[in-house]
């Protein structure tokens, strides 16, 4: 097995991953209040295991070249993204108290935690855009056990930046865990959320209006 396509894969997968996303506000989201943050991680990760492979090994081609799956694929993700910056939206504005921010951590078991982080990868445009059909496409180029190299260093990437970004959160937790932070980090993914979904909804009109 040759180290340059593993090293390929761990390169772009960590370039389409780290970008901030829904999946990257929740785990750090998870990891500030400290709440299952190493399990959202995991779940992350081995769900990226789950789609990563499925690209790179032929469904990215399946999604890219059926035009109406494609269409509710997009269409679902500008949903969803207008409705998670929403959230994060109304919790930057929200004047919710400490004692009740505890309570409403404790209030979210680890099932409830493992059933956000489903949401946020499985309902993510960017999983089927960007991790199945693009990495698929590239990854679709090589040959035997080059191209599984490839697969295993865009899933590297994943645990990689997952654990460490929810390892960190955890870490920085009193700094990140105050009001006016908080506050910040809420507004600045709200904003993401709505520019990323203006981003679909402009590229979706300009394949099938203009």
């Amino acid at each position: 097995m040759s180290l340059w396509p593993l090293l390929q894969g761990f390169g772009l997968g960590a370039s389409m991953i780290i970008p901030i996303g829904a999946q990257n506000a929740y785990v750090l989201n998870q990891g500030i209040k400290r709440n299952h943050h190493l399990t959202t991680a995991a779940v992350c990760s081995l769900l990226d295991v789950l789609f990563i492979s499925l690209g790179v090994f032929g469904g990215g081609a399946l999604l890219s070249s059926n035009e109406y799956l494609l269409l509710a694929v997009t269409l679902g993700g500008i949903a969803f993204l207008l409705f998670y910056g929403s959230l994060s939206l109304k919790s930057a504005l929200s004047q919710t108290s400490e004692e009740e921010a505890q309570m409403a951590v404790m209030a979210r078991g680890r099932r409830a935690v493992i059933a956000g982080a489903l949401a946020v990868t499985v309902l993510n445009p960017h999983l089927y855009l960007d991790t199945v059909v693009i990495l698929g496409s590239i990854g679709g180029q090589f040959e035997g056990q080059d191209r599984i190299a490839f697969a295993l260093g865009t899933i590297l990437a994943s645990f990689v930046w997952f654990f460490t970004l929810s390892v960190a959160a955890a870490k920085m937790a009193p700094t990140l865990s105050r009001p006016k932070v908080k506050r910040a980090i809420d507004i600045a993914v709200a904003a993401m959320m709505f520019i990323i979904a203006a981003h679909l909804a402009h590229r979706l009109l300009a394949q099938y209006v203009f």
